[in-house]
């Protein structure tokens, strides 16, 4: 009371010492003075309880909270950071309906389905005046999807030599699995250009099985049709039972008998290689019969041969440009690089199977005979997958890359997306969704075969 009565007298002017102690003193021995200041007291009391109630809205309502962008199709989540308003409350947030979004427990989250700015009122009270409340305006940002900025343009379908801009496969491949999806690239489907991708599976005689991979190159008029040539020409040369009845009477004389088999290895090679060279006569002679230039359907190739024996599979592999062969072993811990991989700086070193600086004398060093008692995984994939996915060459061979990898496919992904090996009965076209994924800087056509 006595500081309440001394600071009404100082606003009066009555501020000297001497006078202030005496008046003060006189003043605090009434009653009725005693009782008009404690009401004096009470109602500062509750002018301040409502003036902080006032104050500490007013300090919400001006705070700038700079909410965090979304991205069209991607989930959202945004929490409001409200610990410098601990008696402050958000009832809701109108407009988010607007983009798909919704407010719950201080929070704004769900999945934007279209780019825009959407202007938000966000309803707040104080928690002593729960009954009023007041509004603030913000602002949300939605930005797009990349992938919405590309346009997808269907390929023509009355031009020669025209394919699907996208084909999946699921089959059985020996005793094992296997899955193949191959997709036109973002840069052609936004050009309405052609899938130069291919690949090819087959079920040969003696229980053999091939698949076969190829990338056109991107700067071949005709790719499209050179590597859809490649795979069914590899193929179809591995569909002669003369010659697997040669390559099993190699193998059993490598795998069974204890004399030296650098003879019996050479032969294989010999019929690989002459398999190769069949597939290069092909290509030619189709460029002759259509007046095009052989360097029109340069293309990669990639392939694998797989049987098994009673003493495990024999894989036969070759590879002539930047697609990998990979073998990951039955519990995961090592995999192995079935093929030698022509990379360079700029890609200057691409090669491809339409050239005949290929059949030179390091030829035989394209092709691998492996042999295991069992396996997880062999992939075979174009660099549409394995540039985004591996970047560098070197992590082809790194068994912790891989284990990313089957993470990625299992879910581990931005889009959630999954391939599963185990319920497989739509894993074909889980492999064909997964390989939709956005990787900046990579739109080349994609095709992924794994045997499982």
């Amino acid at each position: 009371m006595e500081e309440t009565i001394r600071q009404i007298l100082k606003n009066y002017d009555i501020h000297e010492r001497k006078i202030l102690d005496k008046v003060v003193s006189k003043l605090l021995a009434q009653t009725e003075i005693q009782d008009n200041l404690q009401l004096i007291i009470e109602a500062q009391k509750k002018i301040m309880h409502e003036a902080m109630i006032y104050k500490e809205r007013e300090e919400f309502a001006d705070a700038f909270f700079p909410i965090t962008n979304a991205h069209s199709k991607k989930k959202y989540e945004f929490v409001f950071p409200m610990d410098q308003f601990p008696n402050i409350r958000i009832k809701d947030v109108s407009g988010l309906d607007l983009a798909g979004l919704n407010f719950e427990e201080n929070t704004i989250k769900g999945i934007p389905f279209e780019s825009d700015t959407y202007d938000l009122k966000i309803e707040f009270f104080h928690i002593n005046d729960e009954e009023n409340s007041e509004f603030k305006k913000a602002q949300l940002f939605v930005n797009a999807d990349p992938k919405d900025l590309w346009k997808n343009i269907p390929s023509d379908k009355e031009a020669p030599f025209h394919k699907a801009d996208e084909a999946m496969l699921k089959g059985n491949f020996s005793d094992k699995k296997i899955v193949v999806a191959s997709q036109r690239g973002r840069s052609h489907a936004h050009e309405g250009k052609f899938r130069d991708d291919d690949f090819a599976v087959n079920e040969l005689l003696n229980f053999w099985n091939i698949v076969s991979v190829s990338d056109g190159a991107g700067s071949a008029q005709l790719a499209r049709y050179g590597s859809e040539l490649a795979t069914r020409s590899i193929n179809d040369y591995f569909k002669n039972t003369e010659i697997l009845n040669e390559i099993d009477t190699h193998l059993n004389e490598i795998f069974n008998l204890k004399n030296d088999h650098s003879e019996a290895k050479q032969n294989i090679i010999k019929i690989l290689y002459e398999g190769v060279s069949n597939t290069f006569k092909t290509l030619k002679n189709k460029a002759e019969e259509h007046l095009v230039a052989l360097k029109d359907l340069h293309s990669t190739l990639i392939f694998a041969l797989l049987k098994k024996y009673d003493f495990g599979y024999v894989i036969l592999s070759f590879g002539v440009g930047d697609c990998p062969i990979n073998l990951i072993n039955e519990d995961f811990s090592e995999v192995k690089l079935l093929n030698t991989m022509d990379v360079g700086e700029f890609g200057g070193g691409t090669r491809f199977v339409t050239m005949n600086e290929i059949f030179d004398k390091n030829i035989s060093t394209r092709f691998k005979i492996t042999h295991v008692k069992d396996f997880s995984k062999l992939v075979l994939m174009t660099d549409g997958i394995y540039d985004p996915k591996f970047i560098t060459e070197n992590k082809l061979e790194d068994i912790e890359s891989w284990k990313t990898f089957f993470e990625d496919l299992n879910g581990n992904n931005e889009d959630e997306t999954k391939v599963d090996f185990q319920n497989d009965e739509i894993i074909d076209e889980q492999l064909l969704s997964w390989m939709d994924f956005w990787s900046k800087g990579n739109h080349d056509d994609r095709t992924l075969a794994v045997i499982y």
